[in-house]
């Protein structure tokens, strides 16, 4: 329930291409909306409270488990940050290229305002207990594809020009397992054998939020941030993420809470990262509850076919050069 959303994404570097900028999501991730400030967000938060209240107000305020339990599938969609205008420009341009095009990197033309502009590409994520999921991008004019059917997974990035289906390495397999079932680690927390502790007090988008310490029985401790007046878990610590040589710490910041079929899910997110500029955004336009989803989606994908091979030249005409295009 927590971070079911970060599936995806939302998580993975799913996204990468020779001198462009890698774009997470994850997500779940990817995830600057500022809720308004309440009234009643300016009291203090209660000092005598205990973890396991703190989890039971929280649960109670995302539906409640009898909600949660009833929960089978989820589908959502909408639209993910994708980098800035650059970076997505060129990457648009390798993938429409093909393998052989190669991207001179340069100053932005002048006066092209569209430059610094995120780029927004459509996504759907489907998702059915215990742990199937399947992630799909739309990216130009291709459909990259994500695919977990709760012991293996699989991946298809036209994109890049890797039209073959690929397994998870087994970093992505470890963090799809690390995911969890849909009710995110809070609920039924003491039947799942987790610990939760208080951290703190701490404040989120200006308001006071308990900070938690859950450790899980793979003893991979995450933090979760449950905001003192409404008790919704509105930041979430992340999977790490390598940038410049080193792993630095990932936060989701979840916000925009809608009530769907007695559920209360968060509508956007703003994903960053320890000393990185910018963030990343995701946005669900449709959330669906216990929709009918076949196993079949979630099994290994067919292979997405291959672009035709360019004509073989003339006899005696050597052949085109590849592609080159300058910024």
């Amino acid at each position: 329930m927590s971070n079911f959303a970060m599936a995806p994404p939302l998580r993975r570097g799913f996204w990468s291409a020779s001198g462009t900028k890698t774009v997470l999501f994850g997500m779940l991730s990817c995830l600057c909306f500022l809720r308004a400030p309440l009234a009643a967000d300016t009291k203090p938060a209660a000092a005598n409270m205990s973890a396991t209240q703190i989890v039971e107000k929280h649960v109670a305020a995302r539906g409640g488990l009898q909600a949660w339990h009833s929960l089978q599938t989820l589908s959502v969609s909408g639209k993910m940050d994708a980098g800035a205008g650059d970076s997505a420009v060129r990457s648009e341009k390798i993938a429409r290229l093909g393998t052989g095009a190669m991207v001179k990197h340069g100053p932005p033309p002048a006066g092209n305002e569209s430059t610094g502009k995120q780029v927004q590409l459509p996504f759907t994520l489907e998702m059915k207990r215990p742990h199937k999921s399947r992630l799909e991008i739309q990216f130009a004019g291709n459909t990259a594809v994500q695919v977990f059917d709760g012991t293996n997974g699989w991946k298809v990035r036209p994109f890049l020009n890797r039209n073959d289906v690929e397994p998870f390495t087994a970093d992505e397999l470890k963090s799809e397992v690390d995911r969890g079932d849909l009710d995110g680690p809070l609920v039924d927390y003491a039947a799942k054998g987790t610990k939760v502790e208080l951290a703190g007090v701490e404040p989120v988008d200006g308001h006071d939020a308990y900070k938690l310490k859950v450790t899980p029985k793979s003893g991979k401790v995450q933090l979760i941030w449950i905001d003192a007046h409404s008790f919704l878990d509105v930041k979430v610590q992340g999977t790490p993420r390598r940038f410049d040589g080193r792993m630095r710490d990932v936060f989701v910041y979840q916000r925009d809470f809608k009530t769907v079929s007695g559920l209360s899910i968060p509508h956007e997110y703003e994903t960053a990262v320890e000393g990185v500029p910018g963030t990343h955004k995701m946005v669900f336009e449709s959330v669906k509850v216990n929709t009918s989803l076949d196993d079949a989606r979630f099994t290994k994908p067919a292979a997405a076919a291959i672009p035709a091979r360019a004509t073989a030249p003339k006899a005696g005409v050597p052949p085109t050069p590849a592609a080159t295009v300058t910024k």
